[in-house]
């Protein structure tokens, strides 16, 4: 969720194969530098592995030139590396999406990066994954022009809520991280345990 003072990102923690849940406390929104957040759906071992790709190229572009990349740039790295990832000749091309949010000189930033590499600059919010047709119907219905981060960060408990409720692949709790001109910080981090009655 883009916000006139930051940019606010928020998953799920659960991981399925298929039907079964495979795991309950996946974190998929992770910070890549001090001022850039991604978040991941798709298929978990490329998510990994291009999540740990994308920080060690950046972390050696900072080395290299003494500055920390731009939000495009970084964009554009991942978006780099998926194009790369869904082209490869096998028999079962990495399918997984992320989406990048952060702040450089030049203001607040948010991005879609497509299994295939495709770029999208969001102007307001974007949702990505099997939930993102839940969420993206309480960001369309309750988004305001000039939303504040704190009210950002609201704006993504309900929409994930509305995911974890109807869809199977989402649910058992939430990351939400806040970037903001102090930087990429997490939020909040909550755990949602089902009780048999």
């Amino acid at each position: 969720i883009l916000c006139k003072d930051g940019v606010v990102l928020a998953a799920d923690k659960r991981a399925s194969a298929g039907y079964m849940i495979a795991n309950k406390n996946v974190d998929k929104v992770h910070k890549v530098t001090d001022n850039i957040v991604i978040t991941m759906a798709g298929l978990v071992s490329d998510a990994q592995l291009i999540t740990k790709l994308v920080k060690a190229e950046l972390k050696l572009k900072q080395i290299r030139t003494g500055r920390e990349a731009s939000v495009k740039e970084a964009g554009n790295l991942l978006g780099n590396i998926l194009y790369g990832n869904i082209r490869k000749m096998s028999m079962v091309p990495g399918i997984v999406s992320f989406l990048l949010g952060g702040k450089d000189d030049t203001g607040f930033y948010l991005y879609e990066l497509g299994v295939d590499g495709s770029i999208l600059e969001a102007e307001n919010f974007v949702s990505t994954g099997s939930g993102s047709i839940l969420a993206t119907g309480v960001l369309e219905t309750l988004y305001e022009k000039d939303l504040s981060v704190q009210d950002g960060v609201k704006l993504a408990i309900k929409a994930l809520n509305a995911a974890i409720q109807r869809d199977m692949p989402t649910g058992d709790g939430m990351d939400i991280f806040t970037i903001t001109s102090k930087g990429a910080e997490k939020a909040i981090t909550k755990k949602i345990v089902k009780v048999a009655q």
